[in-house]
């Protein structure tokens, strides 16, 4: 979190306060929350699942990632309230309505073969 009065955090407000496109790409970038979003697009799914389902990702990130998600409003939290603790993520309608534009990212990621290109890059 950058203090509100550095100058990266003035130019960065002017920059997503005028342009939908930066100010979304703010609320969903970093590594994980693409990822995490794409793994909860068919149903609901538990901690330990969705952990699972992201190998590379560290309890500490998944948690902090998934918090800042329930907050933005993309994500959901149900806990059950039950011994051993029970808690399921799922979208909200605003996360449910980004996925056909992460279909469309994933198509277009195919088409063009952009796994292969930047696996290749990391070769040199």
């Amino acid at each position: 979190m950058r203090k509100e009065t550095s100058t990266n955090f003035i130019n960065e407000q002017s920059i997503t306060d005028d342009c939908p496109i930066a100010a979304t790409l703010k609320a969903i970038g970093g590594r994980w929350k693409l990822i995490i979003l794409w793994n909860l697009r068919e149903q609901p799914l538990r901690y330990k699942v969705l952990q699972r389902a992201i190998p590379n990702i560290s309890e500490k990130m998944l948690t902090q990632q998934l918090s800042v998600l329930v907050e933005d409003g993309w994500v959901v939290k149900k806990d059950y309230g039950e011994i051993p603790p029970r808690t399921e993520y799922s979208l909200t309608e605003l996360g449910q309505s980004f996925i056909p534009i992460l279909d469309h990212i994933y198509v277009w990621g195919t088409k063009n073969s952009i796994t292969e290109k930047v696996n290749a890059k990391r070769l040199f």
